[in-house]
């Protein structure tokens, strides 16, 4: 229609808007910035512990007595020991609570996704699953969650996150995972992912473009540059563009939409 504008591009404040310093990621200090600066969204990652624990925790791996333990493996005891600054599930769904959206990103995965479910499950009586978006590179946890929430009725997205890291892997792993993510076209069927997730060098290579199509809500993670800004927040370009610096989000797109008003 003649006249029509698009929305203006939503932002998600990425591991709570922590900036450029890792000790702040995922932490209260970075949650309540973000929370002061207005975003409409909070990202955050969620690890569950051996004993159940839902913590607010990037790698997947702490130092245990001078070695590597996976997350999953280690008691929320044992993390806490080890992590200097962190966030409970529950403390960051009650920070949330009236103030901003939850942008759920799930760093652990159970056979039949019933600890992810479970994990969202919590959200959504905390917030409404309309405060929620959930994302992972799980396959089985995207369509458990889907399949729990459609059952319920809820009006939840839930993405499948592309662009995993293959650095390290054997090349035809690296080549076939990221095969499957230029073409997502059967994780996403098979997944029931109503939200599409992808890393901005991907989402330029056809993604956006599969999302347009598709009239999927299009999720670009992690901008962080100006020039790059500039392009994922023109209005339509994406719905949600996920950064480490909010702030510089927010002045361009104050920018962006200046520039459309008459």
């Amino acid at each position: 229609m003649r006249g029509h504008r698009p929305p203006a591009v939503q932002l998600s404040a990425h591991r709570c808007g922590a900036g450029g310093d890792r000790a702040l990621e995922n932490t209260r200090t970075a949650l309540d910035r973000a929370l002061t600066l207005g975003v409409e969204y909070v990202e955050f990652d969620v690890h569950r512990c051996a004993d159940g624990t839902l913590v607010l925790f990037h790698d997947d791996w702490v130092p245990v007595d001078g070695e590597r333990r996976w997350l999953r493996e280690v008691t929320f005891e044992q993390f806490q020991a080890r992590a200097v600054h962190f966030l409970r599930y529950e403390e960051v769904l009650e920070a949330l609570r009236g103030r901003a959206r939850a942008h759920i990103d799930l760093k652990f995965a159970s056979p039949r996704g019933e600890h992810e479910v479970a994990a969202v499950a919590r959200a959504v009586e905390v917030l409404g699953a309309e405060n929620i978006i959930v994302t992972t590179q799980h396959d089985r946890s995207v369509r458990a969650v889907r399949e729990w929430s459609d059952a319920r009725g809820l009006p939840l997205l839930t993405g499948l996150s592309l662009g995993r890291r293959v650095r390290g892997l054997p090349i035809r792993a690296a080549a076939r995972i990221r095969l499957s993510e230029l073409l997502p076209r059967r994780r996403y069927r098979a997944s029931l992912a109503n939200l599409m997730v992808a890393n901005h060098t991907l989402a330029r290579f056809g993604i956006a473009r599969f999302a347009r199509r598709r009239g999927l809500p299009l999720v670009v993670w992690t901008i962080d540059t100006p020039g790059s800004m500039r392009y994922w927040m023109k209005p339509g370009r994406a719905w949600l563009v996920t950064t480490n610096h909010p702030e510089m989000g927010l002045a361009v797109r104050a920018e962006r939409t200046g520039r459309m008003q008459p």
